[in-house]
């Protein structure tokens, strides 16, 4: 009976480590984003002095570098250049 208790706590654990463990992902991906987006966005920033092209960092930017990642970059690059 004692066996039986033990298994049973342990598929315990692993299905709340299971639950929980998918939100942290995607927290974790979003940070990652960010922290690329940040950097791309500094490289962006030290590269593009000479075509007058800069992109401040702020809320929204990050924002946009954390959901979207390199694309966003990308997009915040060509919107600061257009307009």
């Amino acid at each position: 009976m004692e066996y039986v208790i033990l298994i049973l706590c342990i598929i315990a654990v692993i299905i709340v480590a299971k639950v929980f463990s998918w939100p942290f992902k995607k927290i974790l991906k979003l940070v990652l984003n960010i922290i690329v987006g940040l950097f791309l966005i500094l490289v962006i920033n030290n590269f593009g002095a000479s075509i007058n092209l800069h992109i401040p960092f702020n809320k929204i930017t990050a924002l946009i570098a954390g959901i979207l990642g390199i694309p966003g970059v990308i997009a915040l690059v060509i919107i600061c250049y257009i307009f």
